[in-house]
């Protein structure tokens, strides 16, 4: 379960990177496999490979900034398909996504 922080957080690491890649859509939030404190935010991935590997370099500037500030570890993920069975970690899809 994520905290406030972690959620605030991850609400605006999404609507920053979105303003930038307005095509990419919020698929779910799921801990990491490998440490259940890391965070993934499963987004679609551009159609553009190119568009996909500059959004990447910008959401991992800003992955390394809230890790520097906060200590959280929250990773954009790029999913060509939704995932299945991923959880959202308790956090309402609609408050991540506010009024983007």
């Amino acid at each position: 379960m994520i905290n406030f922080k972690q959620h605030e957080l991850i609400d605006e690491f999404f609507r920053t990177v979105k303003a930038r890649f307005p095509e990419i859509e919020l698929l779910n939030v799921t801990e990491s496999p490998e440490d259940p404190t890391d965070v993934w935010i499963n987004v679609s991935a551009p159609t553009d490979e190119t568009r996909e590997m500059a959004m990447m370099e910008f959401a991992s500037a800003q992955t390394a900034d809230i890790l520097q500030a906060y200590g959280y570890y929250l990773l954009m993920m790029p999913r060509r398909t939704k995932p299945s069975n991923a959880s959202t970690l308790g956090m309402p899809q609609t408050s991540l996504m506010g009024s983007i």
